[in-house]
């Protein structure tokens, strides 16, 4: 069963998803005129502006519950990971794949605002099975990304994050696994069964404060070791193009790993954060687009740079060569993963550091566990519109604790290569979709920038930019009063979309 594991995630993750990946996120950031660099104070100001209403959340907090995926494990065991098989410098392309995947989730997460609909209790939903439909007319790619991301979202990931957790409680206070399995489900049980509301709020002031914390305690460190952050600071741009010395037939491993947990970290392009990004209460689609590509920065170049130079400046870190034998010494017998960032703040922070750090993996985790439980709920949603079936969420929350249980006691490689795959077909099907299903998004760019240069008002008019299908903001448009939940557009009312005209053109 693991070697049918381990080559089905070669096959996804060969070298053109890593292509594809990088590929999309120049695309996408020419074609916005690197908006990533142009719009960072927007960036700013709409995080922290906005409100929640009945059927939506503020931008605030779909921040936060985008956060609240996309930083995870991947945060702490995927860096140690990433260095342990591609050198140090596999930080550096993990930088630069969060500067360029910003503009993927500008795209994705302004498409998933753009054909937003209100499900049967008048919360908004959204995401990729949306606006493929919608956007493309392809009814049964949008069903193969909304079964995929239930699998993944729902069943292998979050074993991965449990499988992280139980790990580092093992290693600070050696807790069983099956004592940590117990006390994650029990919470999560509680969270996920308040609904979105219940999620958004604890997203929003837990996600905040974890990282916070997470990158004071780096700062400290790197004060600490004050005299080795120049040499960290040129160990990894050196070892990112090949030039350290040892590193230098890893420059494929250090791209290669580099963008595979870029992408699992900041998830840009995969098609997880455009869920949360349909639930916000916004007045313009870009809005959400704008805060979401935000997202991704605090997510790579704070968060995960945190555990790095927590690991690189104090020296606690392994590093095996392309043929198997060991370039770095400095943690024998030590699996790669948090256990690597737990010896490094150890080193400098004896008695606490592994501890804080199972903490901070804790929070992690947790929080992506159960923003994996919203976005497969969402795609739960999404295939219940026409026919009703509520054992289908109920079955989702039981087969997400039964995942969680499983994942704490399994073992590492096989979560991994689990969550991978997981996370590997996702991309796949999202980026291809945002591909060919991208003007909505420009046109909703420049738009929005025009509006804001001209000092118009905020509004958006879908039907003037040519866009269809995007009846939610119709309506709005129109003044038609309150949005109807699960529009008519959606059971079947008007003409079904035309596979011929993706975006109206």
């Amino acid at each position: 069963m693991e070697d049918l594991i381990t080559t089905l995630n070669d096959i996804i993750w060969s070298p053109a998803l890593i292509f594809l990946c990088l590929g999309a996120g120049l695309y996408f950031s020419i074609r916005t005129r690197f908006m990533q660099v142009r719009g960072f104070r927007e960036m700013i100001r709409l995080m922290l502006s906005g409100e929640s209403s009945q059927a939506g959340v503020s931008s605030f907090q779909a921040l936060a519950m985008s956060l609240s995926g996309r930083v995870g494990i991947g945060n702490i065991a995927g860096v140690a990971t990433a260095i342990a098989a591609g050198g140090p410098g596999a930080v550096f392309w993990m930088w630069v794949m969060a500067f360029l995947g910003a503009s993927t989730a500008y795209v994705e997460a302004t498409l998933a605002q753009i054909y937003k609909e209100k499900d049967d209790e008048g919360k908004y939903r959204g995401g990729p099975a949306y606006y493929i439909e919608k956007g493309l007319g392809l009814k049964w790619y949008a069903w193969a990304f909304a079964m995929v991301t239930i699998v993944a979202t729902g069943f292998l990931l979050p074993g991965v994050q449990a499988n992280g957790i139980a790990q580092s409680m093992t290693v600070a206070w050696d807790l069983p696994p099956a004592v940590t399995a117990a006390f994650v489900v029990v919470a999560l049980g509680f969270i996920i069964f308040g609904g979105v509301k219940r999620i958004a709020r604890f997203a929003e002031l837990v996600v905040p404060f974890m990282a916070l914390a997470y990158m004071l305690v780096a700062l400290v460190i790197m004060l600490l070791s004050w005299e080795q952050v120049p040499e960290m600071f040129m160990l990894i741009l050196r070892s990112a193009f090949g030039f350290e010395a040892g590193f230098g037939a890893m420059l494929g491993l250090a791209v290669e790993w580099g963008v595979k947990r870029g992408i699992y970290s900041n998830e840009a392009g995969q098609g997880t954060s455009p869920h949360a990004a349909a639930a916000a209460e916004v007045q313009h689609p870009a809005q959400q687009g704008f805060v979401q590509a935000f997202s991704v920065y605090v997510d790579t170049l704070l968060v995960c740079s945190a555990t790095a130079f927590m690991i690189l400046s104090t020296g606690m870190y392994n590093v095996a060569g392309p043929d198997g034998t060991m370039l770095v010494h400095a943690l024998p017998g030590i699996e790669a993963g948090a256990s690597f960032a737990q010896s490094a703040v150890e080193s400098v922070l004896p008695g606490y550091g592994a501890g804080f750090v199972a903490l901070a993996l804790l929070f992690f985790a947790f929080t992506t566990i159960v923003a994996y439980y919203y976005m497969a709920e969402t795609n739960i949603a999404y295939i219940n519109r026409k026919v009703h079936r509520p054992w289908l969420t109920w079955a989702l929350r039981v087969a997400i604790l039964a995942a969680v249980t499983f994942g704490a006691v399994r073992t590492a490689g096989a979560a991994w290569m689990l969550g991978d795959i997981g996370v590997g077909l996702m991309a796949w099907l999202n980026i291809v979709a945002i591909l060919i299903l991208q003007r909505p998004a420009l046109r909703a760019l420049k738009d929005y920038e025009a509006r804001r240069k001209g000092g118009t008002d905020v509004t958006f008019d879908p039907e003037a930019l040519g866009i269809r299908r995007a009846e939610f903001w119709e309506r709005r448009h129109r003044g038609d009063g309150e949005d109807p939940v699960v529009g008519a557009a959606v059971r079947g009312s008007v003409d079904p979309p035309d596979p011929g005209s993706p975006d109206g053109r």
